[in-house]
This record gives C-alpha cells, sequence and structure tokens, in this order.
C-alpha cells in the first residue's frame, strides 16, 4: 500500500517498552505507519502539530501533562483530532474525563492486538470505538450522584491520609463544614465510613495516589 492511504498513527506513552511494542505491531500492519512516539502530553500536542496524524494512541498518566490536558489542548486546536485512550485505568471518572475531553476511543492495554488494530481503523473513519465494558462504566458514572468541587478537594485530600482538622487547616474552612462535606461525599459514594470513600474512589479514578 502506498504511503498516502496508510493510517499515519502517533503514539504517546511514558513507558518505552509499551511505545516499542506498539509501534512494531502497528508497523507490521501494510495500511498503518507509526509517525512519532512521545513520552509525555505536552510533546504530543507539538508533535500533533508537526505531523497532524491520523490516529494517535494517548496514555492517560504521564509526567509534565497528562492525558486528559494533552487530549483538550489538541482537540482545541485540531477539531477533528482522532484519538484513541490506551491505558491501564479503566475508571469510570478516567473514562468520563477522556471521552469528554475529546478521545474518540477508549481501550485498556490488555485489549488483544486485533482489537486494538481494529479500533485505529475503524476511528480513523470518523466513527467511535468504545468496548462495552468501557461503555458500562461511562453509564455507571452518570448515574452515579457526582461530587462536587469542595466535596473533590476534600475526598482528594482524604486520600492522603488528613484528618477532618487538616482537612479544614488546608482548605481554609471549618471544621464543621468539612464533616458536611465529608458526609455529603459518604452519601453519593454509597459507602459508611473514610476508607471505603477513599477506596471507592480510587477505584473509580476520582483520585489518584
Amino acid at each position: 500500500m502506498s504511503q498516502q492511504n496508510q493510517i499515519r498513527i502517533l503514539i504517546v506513552d511514558d513507558h518505552p517498552v509499551v511505545r516499542q511494542g506498539l509501534a512494531a505491531m502497528i508497523d507490521r500492519e501494510s495500511d498503518m505507519v507509526v509517525v512519532g512516539q512521545v513520552c509525555n502530553g505536552s510533546k504530543a500536542v507539538s508533535v500533533f502539530r508537526q505531523h497532524q496524524p491520523d490516529v494517535t494512541l494517548m496514555d492517560l498518566r504521564m509526567p509534565e501533562m497528562d492525558g486528559v490536558d494533552a487530549i483538550t489542548a489538541i482537540c482545541n486546536e485540531f477539531a477533528n483530532a482522532h484519538i484513541i485512550v490506551l491505558t491501564t485505568y479503566d475508571g469510570d471518572e478516567d473514562i468520563y474525563r477522556g471521552l469528554k475531553a475529546g478521545a474518540k476511543g477508549y481501550l485498556l492495554k490488555d485489549a488483544e492486538p486485533d482489537e486494538l488494530l481494529a479500533a485505529i481503523r475503524v476511528v480513523h473513519t470518523g466513527q467511535k470505538y468504545i468496548p462495552a465494558a468501557v461503555g458500562a462504566k461511562l453509564a455507571e458514572r452518570v448515574g452515579i450522584l457526582q461530587l462536587s468541587g469542595r466535596e473533590l478537594e476534600v475526598i482528594r485530600l482524604m486520600a492522603t491520609g488528613k484528618t477532618n482538622q487538616e482537612i479544614a487547616n488546608v482548605l481554609q474552612i471549618s471544621e464543621g463544614t468539612v464533616k458536611y462535606h465529608v458526609n455529603n461525599i459518604l452519601s453519593k459514594l454509597g459507602v459508611s465510613d473514610r476508607i471505603q470513600a477513599v477506596i471507592t474512589a480510587l477505584k473509580r479514578g476520582i483520585v489518584s495516589l
């Protein structure tokens, strides 16, 4: 197949082994070619501008600029960007943020190679590629009561092991207000104590350690 007809792909991942493995797999396909490999979101934005690839494979958690910020920046500049999130994270908040930022597909790194290649071809045609399991997590997220901005700040501080008084000091609010927010968090997450709240928030991708 001529180079003009090949799907041009940018790989964004902070692990060299992952990047090289993906590139080796993709380069075996006659209708695909890797045009760039970068290790963080800020480099992804600049290399995207340079090559304007047909499809970008984007990791979520990276240094300097994470995947969601990179997707947002790219999609703000290039409305027709075709980006697939390729990550180890399947928390419903991660999925929601990735797709809301503008990603057209979402795949986990343990997906079969054939599924990844199929996703690239589907997204290249302008369609979305969201596996059933990912769609179910997304639907679950939409159905759950959302935490407010202040509640997100509180749960993130809870995840670091801070007490109510310490959280109050950091956020410059009263301890009573913190308790109010903690009770709301427990109710919205459907749990009965702080430890369960943090575990649930970690599983859903609301907080990360």
